[in-house]
């Protein structure tokens, strides 16, 4: 189930308010004695983050399902990197670091409980159920229960201390509602609008770019569009970015050359890479020729997307 952007806090006896957390969604399910955790696009995240799997597998009932936030908490705040260090690391390195950089699963929905289809039911009752299931929950374990209030007051208290700390905004949702997987039936508040994009191409080498070329598919056709282009980026920023891409052949879609500026009319060389990386802009809406308007500002990789994860068009929603 996702969520879309508002810009004003809804106030009502029905809405429930939780911390946006940054890291990886995640569905983790228990089965017939197994247990798989998938991100948003399917993908297995269990033997990326042991830890996680195998507190699910003391923690949840058979047949029973719940989705929540992979995070890593590091005492000061949330960080990202080691999560993205997660999903490029070998099976056997995956291991190594869950004991050096141990993550969590912030757990704010169930689907089924012991087989018991739960989805219908209105967020009241499968946050009730979930408060049932984590009360039996003792001593720390990488699984725990997200924060979720009814009072505005501190849910804005929320929005604007937690910053600091990483969490990116608030999630708002209806009490009455069911679990509808794919629909945008949530709400969030953020501090920024970011989205997110495939890289087509770059500026300067694909060893240390300067700048990234970004593409969407087109809603209509399926045809990756140049839609955006980065400011130039940091120094740490190429270095980041240098081992995830490489060089396309003959067969990308995009012309070898565009404009050096937004808006410029003087080309300039764009080396092609291979549209696989999925990165997290900051943008506006402004909108121009299909394309967005002004240069973005990159915000960093997101590995454990597939370019299917991407919104067409020029949406900004995610």
């Amino acid at each position: 189930m996702l969520a879309r952007t508002v810009h004003t806090l809804p106030e009502g006896p029905e809405w429930r308010y939780e911390p946006k957390w940054d890291g990886f969604r995640a569905i983790a399910n228990r089965e017939n004695g197994r247990t798989v955790v998938t991100s948003r696009s399917g993908r297995r995240l269990d033997t990326r983050f042991p830890e996680i799997a195998e507190a699910v597998s003391g923690l949840l009932p058979d047949g029973t399902s719940v989705d929540g936030e992979i995070v890593r908490w590091s005492g000061e705040g949330l960080e990202f990197g080691p999560l993205q260090r997660r999903t490029r690391a070998t099976v056997r390195r995956a291991r190594q670091l869950a004991t050096m950089e141990p993550c969590h699963l912030v757990v704010f929905d169930v689907l089924r409980r012991e087989g018991a289809d739960l989805a219908r039911q209105g967020l009241q009752d499968r946050r009730e159920e979930l408060e049932r299931m984590f009360g039996e929950v003792s001593g720390p374990v990488p699984v725990m229960l997200g924060w979720q209030t009814t009072d505005p007051e501190e849910a804005r208290t929320w929005f604007e201390d937690l910053v600091a700390v990483g969490i990116e905004g608030l999630i708002i949702k209806d009490a009455r509602g069911t679990y509808q997987p794919g629909c945008r039936d949530w709400m969030k508040l953020k501090h920024r609008t970011t989205t997110e994009a495939v890289v087509g191409g770059v500026g300067g080498r694909v060893t240390s770019p300067d700048s990234l070329v970004l593409g969407r598919h087109d809603p209509d056709t399926g045809e990756l569009r140049i839609v955006g282009r980065t400011t130039e980026l940091t120094r740490a920023e190429r270095r980041e970015l240098a081992g995830l891409l490489s060089e396309a052949g003959e067969e990308h879609p995009w012309p070898v050359r565009l404009p050096a500026r937004w808006g410029d009319n003087d080309p300039a060389e764009m080396v092609r890479v291979r549209p696989e990386l999925v990165v997290e802009v900051e943008t506006d809406t402004e909108t121009v020729a299909e394309r967005w308007r002004h240069v973005v500002r990159y915000v960093r990789p997101r590995t454990e997307l597939d370019p299917r994860d991407v919104p067409t068009g020029l949406d900004v929603e995610s």
